[in-house]
């Protein structure tokens, strides 16, 4: 593992240093600009009601599974890369690139799982802060119920 980081950095400092800072800042920007657009795009109920049937499950048997292992392949990677964003001294949205792996991802106990993580005050009110911003209603993590 070690000898993979030394190798990385060895072909990073060899970019030189324009290439280094269009990475160091384009990085970190592009994957900001994902996680806010996923983020603003979810429907306030996303995490209240009940999952929805995908198209793409009634599909062919083939393609519904590759469609699936493609999907749990990415939301994957999206977990794993926010958990190194999430790490001390590494910019990017860590939590919400975890969160947003989460989401693509399929196990038992998903739904509990990332509503554990957005039910955290600070979690939750970054996410709400930002789809406010872009006139969006907060996300709800609990159904309201009736008066």
């Amino acid at each position: 593992m070690f000898d993979f980081i030394r190798h990385g950095v060895h072909h990073y400092r060899a970019l030189g240093l324009p290439a280094q800072v269009a990475l160091g800042l384009g990085v970190p920007s592009a994957s900001f600009l994902v996680g806010m657009a996923v983020v603003v795009g979810l429907p306030a109920d996303f995490f209240v009601r009940a999952p929805e049937r995908r198209v793409f499950l009634q599909s062919h048997g083939v393609l519904r599974w590759t469609l699936v292992l493609a999907k749990n392949f990415l939301g994957t990677i999206l977990f794993v890369a926010g958990f190194v964003m999430a790490l001390p001294l590494v910019p990017g949205p860590g939590v919400l690139f975890m969160l947003v792996g989460l989401t693509l991802v399929d196990f038992p106990g998903k739904r509990s799982l990332e509503l554990r993580l957005l039910r955290e005050p600070h979690v939750l009110s970054s996410v709400n802060k930002m789809r406010q911003r872009f006139g969006k209603p907060p996300i709800l993590t609990v159904v309201n119920s009736g008066p």
